[in-house]
């Protein structure tokens, strides 16, 4: 049995005014890419990064792309229990719509979370847990 093979194009994704997107991990790569795909298709973006400088870099490119792109940094470290409820609250303060889940480290020095987790378990996986959960009554509240 093969696996089935899905590909998506930036043109088949549709107009998401209205809608409002977390993307972890969206100063760069994969991240920044997906952000920048939702921000052209006029939702409305929260960068969830570490550092701010990073996520204005990223910001000013995708603005470079979209002018009138409505683009937030929402600070966040995947490696702190605390930045993460943080970072929960605020964007329960208003509605959220799609979360992407891309943050992700590798290969990193061996090393403890804030809260006692090995590092590439907790930022990979336990963050992104924890995020999920604390999010997940705000993006079920909107059919």
């Amino acid at each position: 049995m093969r696996a089935k093979t899905m590909v998506y194009s930036e043109e088949q994704v549709p107009n998401l005014q209205g809608k409002v997107v977390l993307i972890t991990g969206a100063n760069t790569g994969i991240g920044f890419e997906t952000a920048r795909i939702f921000a052209g298709k006029n939702s409305r973006v929260l960068l969830g990064c570490r550092s701010e400088t990073k996520a204005q870099l990223a910001i000013s490119r995708i603005r470079d792309i979209h002018p009138q792109a409505d683009l937030t940094w929402l600070p966040l470290d995947l490696a702190d229990l605390n930045s993460i409820r943080v970072a929960a609250s605020v964007a329960e303060e208003s509605q959220l719509d799609i979360l992407i889940n891309n943050a992700a480290v590798m290969a990193v020095p061996q090393s403890l979370t804030k809260d006692g987790f090995e590092h590439q378990f907790g930022v990979n996986h336990l963050g992104h847990f924890a995020l999920t959960g604390l999010l997940i009554k705000t993006l079920t509240a909107r059919p």
